[in-house]
C-alpha cells in the first residue's frame, strides 16, 4: 500500500499552540486515530476515514479523500483559517 499525497496540505488547529499540516491520506488517517477529539467522531469522521482508506487502496481518488477530510475537520472545528 502506497501513500497518496493530497494536492494541497490541510492545516489543522488542534489546540491553542498546536497546529498540524496533513499532506496525504496516510497522515490523515494517523491524525484521525491519534489527535481527533472524541466529541467529533461522528458521521463525517467515519466518512473521512473510509475515504482515506479507499484512496490508499486505490479505490478512490485522492481529491475525494481530501474533500472528506476537510469536511470532517470543518465539522470538528479543527480547520485552521
Amino acid at each position: 500500500m502506497n501513500d497518496v499525497p493530497f494536492s494541497d496540505p490541510i492545516r489543522l488547529k488542534l489546540g491553542p499552540s498546536d497546529e498540524r499540516k496533513v499532506a496525504s491520506a496516510w497522515e490523515a488517517i494517523e491524525c484521525l486515530h491519534q489527535q481527533w477529539p472524541e466529541r467529533a467522531q461522528g458521521r463525517t469522521y467515519r466518512a473521512a476515514y473510509r475515504a482515506c482508506r479507499d484512496a490508499l487502496d486505490g479505490w478512490r481518488a485522492p481529491k475525494h479523500a481530501r474533500r472528506a477530510f476537510v469536511k470532517a475537520a470543518r465539522r470538528a472545528g479543527l480547520l485552521a483559517t
